[in-house]
Order: C-alpha cells, then sequence, then structure tokens
C-alpha cells in the first residue's frame, strides 16, 4: 500500500507512527485502567501539528486532507484506539469552523490546533441518537440573542471541553429544517457536566452527559445558516466515517500484528501454532481483510479531496472496516487463548475498544440503509 503514497503522505505516516510507538503506547494501558484524560499525550499531538493534518494550509493546516487525517488515524490507533479518538475530535472541529463558523469562530481555530482549547460536538440526546432530526435541545430566542435548554449524551471531551458545539432546535418547523449549531463556552453558566461514563472501552475520553439548563448564548453564536444545521452536519458525518473507519482499521492491524508475535511464539503439540492450518487460514483473512479496509477508506477518502460527494462510499468505509475489525480482533484473543482473556495481553484492550466503532458515528444498520438509498439514487 505504501507504494500508493505521496512523499509528504509517507512521512506523516512515519511521524505519526514514531509518536504512538514511543510516546502513546507505553501509556495506553495506564490510560485504560485509570479512565483519565491524558493531556500531555493530546498536547503532543497538537504539537507535531496534527489537529491541522486535514486543514488547508492558509487556515493553519498541513493541508493534507482527508486522506492525511486517515494515514494519521490509522497508526495512532494502532496504538492506542483512545487517544486516536481523542485526536478526530479538534481535527474535525477545525474543519468544521473552518467551513461553517464567522470570524468569531474561526478565531479559535489557532487555539485548538494548539491544543490549548479542546472542542467537542454535542449532537446525540438520551432519546436521540441516530434519528438527529428529532433533537428535542432547544433554543429560543430571547432579545439578541438566545437562551438553550436540553440534554446531550455521550459527549466525548465532555468532562473537558472548553468549546462545545451543540445542536438545538431553533425554529418552529419540526424535522430537520429547524436546527442550528451553537458554539458555546464550556464554562457557560447553566452548562452542566454530568460524571464520567464508565464505558465498556475507549477510556480515557471523559465523555459525559452535559446538560443546558438556560444557557445564554450571543446572536453570532450561531454556526453557519440560522436552522440549517442538519445539512451541516450529515457533511460532517462522512467525514467522521472515514475517520471512524480509519480508527477501527487501525485497531484490526494491532490485534493482526499481536496475532501473528504470539501464533509465533506460543507452542502447543511440539511446535508453535502458527504452523497450524486453522492459525493460518485465520491470520489469511484477517490480512486479506485488512488490506481491503485500507483500499475502501483511502478510496473514499481520495474522492473526498477531490470533492466528489461520499455519502456511499463513507458508509461502505465504515460498514464494512468496522465489522470485519469487530470480528478479526474478535479471532485475534481467539488465536490468544485464555491469555486474550488476561489483561496482561493488549488484545484483550482492543476487543473493548473497537466494539465502539460500530456504533460510533451511526450504527452500522444506518449505514447499510444509507448505503441501499445510494444504490437506489444511483440506478433510477
Amino acid at each position: 500500500m505504501h507504494r500508493f503514497m505521496t512523499e509528504s503522505e509517507t512521512a506523516l505516516r512515519d511521524t505519526a507512527r514514531r509518536f504512538a510507538e514511543k510516546e502513546i503506547l507505553p501509556r495506553a494501558a495506564a490510560i485504560d485502567r485509570e479512565d483519565r484524560f491524558d493531556r500531555g499525550l493530546y498536547k503532543g499531538l497538537a504539537e507535531l501539528g496534527l489537529f491541522g493534518v486535514a486543514l488547508d494550509e492558509e487556515a493553519g493546516g498541513s493541508g493534507m486532507g482527508a486522506i492525511g487525517a486517515c494515514i494519521a488515524m490509522e497508526e495512532l490507533a494502532r496504538c492506542s484506539g483512545a487517544v486516536a479518538n481523542a485526536f478526530a475530535i479538534p481535527v474535525e472541529a477545525v474543519l468544521f469552523l473552518h467551513q461553517h463558523g464567522n470570524a468569531r469562530h474561526r478565531a479559535l481555530i489557532p487555539g485548538i490546533l494548539a491544543g490549548d482549547i479542546i472542542p467537542a460536538t454535542a449532537v446525540t440526546e438520551p432519546d436521540h441518537g441516530s434519528d438527529v432530526a428529532g433533537l428535542r435541545t432547544t433554543a429560543r430566542r430571547d432579545g439578541e440573542g438566545w437562551v438553550l435548554n436540553g440534554t446531550k449524551a455521550w459527549v466525548t471531551l465532555g468532562g473537558v471541553v472548553d468549546a462545545l458545539m451543540v445542536f438545538a432546535r431553533s425554529g418552529t418547523e419540526g424535522g430537520h429544517k429547524a436546527i442550528s449549531c451553537f458554539l458555546l463556552d464550556g464554562g457557560s453558566p447553566g452548562l452542566i457536566r454530568g460524571k464520567n461514563e464508565e464505558l465498556l472501552g475507549m477510556h480515557g475520553l471523559e465523555d459525559c452527559m452535559i446538560t443546558l439548563d438556560g444557557v445564554r448564548a450571543p446572536a453570532d453564536a450561531v454556526v453557519g445558516p440560522e436552522n440549517g444545521a442538519f445539512k451541516m452536519a450529515m457533511g460532517n458525518f462522512n467525514f467522521s466515517r472515514l475517520m471512524m473507519s480509519a480508527m477501527a482499521l487501525g485497531m484490526a492491524q494491532a490485534a493482526f500484528e499481536d496475532a501473528v508475535a504470539y501464533a509465533k511464539s506460543r507452542k502447543q503439540f511440539g511446535g508453535p501454532i502458527i504452523g497450524f492450518q486453522a492459525v493460518q487460514f485465520m491470520l489469511a483473512d484477517m490480512s486479506t481483510d485488512i488490506a481491503a479496509a485500507r483500499l475502501l477508506i483511502h478510496h473514499a477518502a481520495r474522492l473526498c479531496d477531490a470533492g466528489h460527494a461520499i455519502a456511499k462510499e463513507a458508509a461502505q468505509a465504515k460498514l464494512f472496516t468496522t465489522d470485519m475489525a469487530m470480528k478479526h480482533v474478535s479471532n485475534a484473543l481467539q488465536i490468544h487463548g485464555g491469555n486474550g482473556y488476561s489483561r496482561e495481553y493488549r488484545i484483550e484492550r482492543l476487543f473493548r475498544d473497537v466494539r465502539l466503532a460500530q456504533i460510533y458515528e451511526g450504527t452500522n444498520q444506518i449505514q447499510r440503509l444509507i448505503i441501499a438509498r445510494q444504490v437506489e439514487k444511483d440506478m433510477a
């Protein structure tokens, strides 16, 4: 695959890999065990310039687009899915603010790139996940500004957020036609952070519920057109799905590498288990599916960077890669046998972390609906 990467893409991959192996991997188990956000690693990613990997150069980024973001994401996730997940938040935030924000919003971009301002996005609600158009958080006009009320669930980095993008119902029409995005200060009066959620995996992300109790926002807090945030969110989801695909890919790659190493060293019935055909076939399937997933992701990312619509391609990449990753991380654990069930081995953490990928940024059932609708549209 490296033969089809440019010199700058190869350099990016190598930079991300060196940092991940030297800095992230030695801390990954502790982050998982302590379930605490690692500001040092977050700042280190910023200092490498990785938060601006997909952002245009004139906006302060490196201009490597979606393909650059996916390359970096895979390398980071190979050493820690949670740290890679944290990396995705500022990468997507600066793109969103650059594309849709006003001058005040865009003024936050340098701070986000430097790792000094931690952003987060609040879309999901306790009763509305995949059904974004049904969200109930409200924003009503009050004088020249707005007052927001409602509850947001599963806000990644919500416990440490400095700048929160909240999607709320801002008009009287139902469905998706009256949703706006508001940029709020993380310290706003009435913005109440819940407890750190106790999750199966992906520890260390300060994931929490956020309640908005009469939070006031100025008129210019609206990001993009008033009542037009649904379309913006859907466009952002396409990029996010590529990032989540690359995250799952990185974890699958790590599981594959661990399975090969373990199969070479583990001896049963007089020899290493990698000599057994049953194990060989499992490894062959892992290798093949990982290669196919990488091609799907890179194809969709390059289409995105070329300005093409990628709703179907992003959904295909996420569907295939995350299902593949769940299957093969499980198979890698099986190759480890009883040791795979122990926290002494990385595969146990990978098994817990990768499960989120099938849910995050639109469940895989939603991805199938998106693909089916696009196929129907393409064949009309």
